[in-house]
């Protein structure tokens, strides 16, 4: 049932909107006793989560019992973050979800249907993981909160991925991104119906009736000054406030480019991005946008790691970001990379395939260690100031006689050209059973 949709490409709905449409729509609800909240983490920091996460403790007060980040694979959130993403809400709310730990598998979905919906590229059966507090945590209500933006491994964000991924396990996150960087990005990026969120439908038609699911989505875009503003918010418990978030985050969040991108140039927040497994969305976000022979430069003043976590960390700097069929001939032969397909795709997903050279300027990684892993390595302080980043407005510009196109923040959405589409975008998924 949808129960509250509002939203086109030219809304910004105020702070009053979101707090009358999340009091509403949970006042409209049987009284409830003990709720979780499942908003994403820091990477998603400009999703309003925070505050709509802050409006549930609000209006449930102790009712709300749990807050669990949807970290996936990504680091605990420290104090300072959840403070500055979550302002008001008690720290002994928030629980740390352990991906590698703290699961429970609820289902399989089966081989001949995983199968089906790849088109054969693969044919186990995927398992189905959760947090297991989110589980069997005896919650009348589960909030899951979060952005709808086009995404490199199931092709929208946010819905049951949210919970699937987000508080997923080892297994599940592994094949499901596999999965993804096999079919190919740019077959889904921008795209509701993929084959993975097939796999998730599948697993939320038949595994979950149980929990008393409530999607809160939000689709974000920026005004003409550059500011970012809520164009859209859709709460419901099926697929039809998903679809409908899809629908305008096309229309807010992709950017179809006038002429293939021949320097790129993509800036990081330092403080939302810290490592090349965040901070590549400068890569996979622009790759259907970049010019055959073109370069990509990435200017990450906070990044100083690869990986999330010491193992992924190990993988990315032992592989490298090389082109698919290299990393696929990699997992074939390497028993570490067979046991962690996550990197795998992510390697896949942070590489050129050869098309474009990527010049990573990092804050805190050396030239060694960037040129260890596939990237040219560029002086930040050097080509900030040569492009005037301060000063740049998004999209395409001239500066000292050179053609370039500047991207703020890559998380926002999604670039390309028509000539590296293959086929058309879709914003109605279908609710598989």
């Amino acid at each position: 049932m949808l129960h509250f949709a509002a939203g086109s490409a030219d809304t910004e709905l105020t702070d009053d909107d979101l707090q009358a449409a999340m009091f509403g729509v949970l006042a409209s609800l049987d009284p409830r006793s003990r709720v979780v909240a499942v908003p994403p983490d820091f990477s998603r920091l400009h999703s309003r989560a925070g505050q709509l996460t802050r409006l549930a403790f609000d209006f449930y007060g102790d009712a709300l019992v749990d807050v669990i980040p949807a970290l996936g694979t990504h680091s605990e959130m420290p104090k300072w973050q959840t403070e500055k993403m979550f302002p008001g809400v008690p720290n002994r709310l928030f629980r740390y979800h352990d991906w590698r730990n703290d699961v429970v598998t609820i289902g399989t979905v089966p081989p001949d249907y995983v199968a089906k919906v790849t088109d054969g590229i693969y044919r186990q059966a995927w398992p189905c993981q959760m947090n297991k507090l989110i589980w069997s945590g005896n919650h009348d209500l589960v909030l899951s909160i979060g952005q709808v933006v086009p995404h490199e491994v199931v092709g929208m964000a946010n819905y049951n991925k949210n919970l699937f991924v987000g508080t997923g396990g080892a297994r599940g996150i592994n094949e499901s991104h596999y999965i993804g960087a096999v079919y190919g990005m740019e077959r889904m990026m921008g795209r509701a119906d993929t084959p993975l969120r097939k796999i998730l439908n599948y697993a939320q038609n038949n595994f979950c009736q149980h929990l008393p699911l409530l999607f809160v989505l939000t689709v974000i875009g920026a005004d003409t000054t550059g500011r970012l503003v809520v164009r859209g918010l859709f709460i419901g418990d099926d697929a039809e406030c998903f679809e409908r978030a899809c629908a305008l985050s096309l229309e807010v969040n992709f950017t179809m480019v006038s002429k293939p991108i021949k320097k790129g140039i993509v800036y990081l927040d330092p403080d939302e991005f810290h490592s090349t497994w965040l901070g590549n969305k400068a890569i996979y976000r622009t790759r259907l946008a970049i010019a055959d022979g073109g370069e990509l430069i990435v200017l990450a003043p906070g990044v100083r790691t690869f990986g999330e976590d010491p193992q992924i960390d190990r993988l990315i700097r032992k592989y490298g970001y090389r082109t698919t069929p290299e990393i696929l001939a990699a997992v074939d032969q390497n028993a570490d990379l067979q046991n962690d397909l996550s990197a795998a795709a992510h390697l896949i997903h942070g590489s050129s395939e050869g098309r474009f050279l990527v010049t990573y300027c990092p804050g805190k990684l050396t030239r060694a260690e960037i040129e260890g892993v596939g990237y040219q390595y560029g002086d930040l302080t050097e080509l900030s100031n040569r492009y005037g980043v301060d000063s740049l407005n998004d999209g395409y510009q001239v500066v000292d006689g050179e053609d370039i196109f500047f991207i703020r923040n890559p998380a926002l959405g999604l670039w390309a050209h028509a000539s590296r589409m293959v086929g058309e975008k879709t914003s109605s998924p279908e609710d598989e059973q």
